[in-house]
């Protein structure tokens, strides 16, 4: 039987509706029990994640997305363990807020509720299967699921184990869809379902992002590029700098929250950058540096204005020296893409003052870019970071699944 979206929509729409209606202890419940499925079904993922490796250097994947692709038991007890975090946060849906008397003597006030269907489309990360299906869950949504072709044997193993626990608990299993069917006619499709489905959340390269928010009818969250900032200061702990450096830059470059900008106050510049270049020629880095820089790096090439947009993945950096916090301040704010930027000082008073004034969705103070994570900022996982303010910015956890509505609590009061 032929798969169909529309149909799969409309029963996830129903299933909402009963996902809805599970209490915290239920819902905690039933994400403890994907956990374990999780584990105990490890062997099975791993050989369908084998599936897709092979295929995905057969079709000459770039290394970063492999990385992105790749599953290990290490990575799958990580993904079990997020589960589990978010199980154990507190459940935002039917949180009562800012109640208020009325002069007309109602109490006026906001309760938090699910979304209801949300569909994601996302890109070569198998983890994103099981964070979304979790947040979606505990925020009390059905969600539907569309993976990347590259990592369709992943993820149909990681919805078995979803489906496993959905039938444990006598949940309707189109609370959670994994679409089987990469075929691009099925996402344009599942764009125009505005009845059924109440958001979109594309994950992934900038291009999906932009065909997505371009030809959706439903609402987007959008999670363009991240080019990550890092301003070393005139007052810098240089070693500080260095090893943020090396840890935003080095550690995973095909993620969105590493670094791609290099930015030095001048007056540094001369103690900082060649311990900088050293470092990231250990890592055999290009270099992309201005005109004040680029005397640093061995090699290096002369940066143009492209190269402060770019977002690289990959084992490159633009640097720039500016002559002032100020310019600093003017570079990032022109070139960011509201992702995260990081400042590194001593000074407090200028730590302070780019907290206030960077407003991306992450701003950072003397620590490593990596931490721009719904795992590692208290979310358990996320769900994407959206670089758009409505309705969410940043990392995105369960109650970035929900909205909010009016209750009203009265005592026969009528209006006049």
């Amino acid at each position: 039987m032929s798969f169909s979206i529309a149909d799969a929509a409309q029963q996830a729409k129903k299933a909402a509706r009963q996902v809805a209606n599970l209490n915290a202890e239920q819902k905690n419940q039933l994400l403890v029990d994907i956990a374990e499925a999780l584990s105990v079904n490890t062997p099975s993922i791993l050989a369908a994640n084998e599936k897709d490796l092979a295929a995905g250097k057969e079709n000459n994947l770039d290394a970063a997305m492999l990385d992105r692709l790749a599953l290990d038991p290490s990575r799958i007890q990580g993904i079990a363990d997020a589960v589990v975090e978010i199980a154990g946060q507190v459940d935002p849906v039917g949180n009562i807020s800012s109640i208020q008397r009325m002069p007309s003597g109602i109490q006026v006030g906001k309760m938090r509720i699910p979304l209801g269907v949300i569909a994601m489309i996302y890109e070569s990360r198998p983890n994103v299967t099981i964070d979304a299906a979790a947040l979606c869950l505990k925020a009390g949504n059905a969600v539907i699921l569309r993976g990347g072709k590259e990592a369709l044997h992943s993820n149909l193993a990681l919805a078995e184990c979803i489906k496993s626990a959905l039938a444990k608990h006598n949940i309707d299993p189109a609370a959670v869809v994994v679409i089987p069917d990469t075929d691009r006619a099925v996402m344009n499709e599942l764009m125009t379902l505005n009845e059924s489905i109440d958001l979109i959340i594309p994950r992934g390269g900038e291009g999906l992002i932009r065909f997505v928010s371009e030809n959706s009818r439903i609402p987007v969250i959008q999670h363009f590029k991240g080019v990550c900032h890092l301003y070393i200061d005139s007052d810098a702990d240089q070693v500080k700098g260095l090893n943020i450096l090396k840890n935003g830059k080095t550690q995973r470059t095909g993620v969105c929250n590493s670094l791609e900008t290099l930015v030095v106050h001048k007056d540094v510049a001369e103690s900082f950058l060649p311990k900088a270049a050293a470092m990231l020629a250990e890592h055999n880095t290009v270099i992309h540096a201005c005109e004040n820089s680029i005397g640093y790096f061995s090699g290096a090439q002369a940066a143009t204005v492209d190269d402060w947009h770019a977002e690289y993945l990959a084992m490159e950096i633009a640097v720039r020296v500016v002559d002032d916090f100020e310019q600093a301040i003017e570079h990032i704010e022109e070139y960011s893409s509201g992702h995260t930027e990081v400042i590194v000082s001593q000074d407090y008073s200028k730590t302070q003052e780019f907290i206030r004034r960077i407003n991306s969705a992450v701003v950072m103070a003397n620590a490593s870019s990596r931490f721009s994570d719904g795992g590692q900022l208290g979310l358990g996982a996320e769900i994407g970071i959206s670089t758009s303010k409505l309705h969410a910015y940043g990392p995105m956890g369960a109650e970035s699944l929900t909205t909010e509505k009016f209750i009203v609590m009265g005592d026969g009061e009528v209006r006049s």
